[in-house]
């Protein structure tokens, strides 16, 4: 997961969620924090077609909007998010054994899904 300052400038990577422990999670998150949009990957693929991993993100999503209606909720398309990431690792320098991790391969994807999401929307209202 990935969260932005008020301005809504800047992605900055919060932590990664066991899909086990999402909606306590989001509960307790969402209590403590004021949240207008949540941005949710969407796997596709290269011929814009939903990927076969969107049969678990849409129960996902169908449920968010059932549990949370007032907030927001934006899909994005995630494709080569986890090549970037991994890429990202690499330019900063971190150990083979490191970028081995995916609950970090997540959380920066999720940084950057969030932060593309944030420059389009910036791009939309010039």
């Amino acid at each position: 997961m990935a969260v932005t300052d008020p301005g809504q400038i800047i992605a900055s990577r919060l932590t990664t969620v066991p899909t086990h422990t999402i909606w306590d999670f989001l509960k307790d998150y969402f209590q403590k924090e004021e949240v207008e949009t949540v941005v949710v990957g969407y796997p596709k693929q290269m011929n814009n077609q939903a990927s076969e991993s969107v049969r678990f993100i849409n129960p996902f999503l169908k449920k968010f909007q059932q549990k949370y209606p007032e907030i927001n909720l934006e899909i994005y398309d995630e494709r080569f998010t986890s090549k970037m990431a991994f890429q990202t690792m690499i330019d900063s320098g971190l150990k083979k054994q490191k970028r081995k991790d995916k609950a970090l391969v997540d959380a920066i994807s999720a940084t950057i899904i969030l932060q593309d999401y944030l420059e389009q929307k910036r791009n939309l209202l010039r």
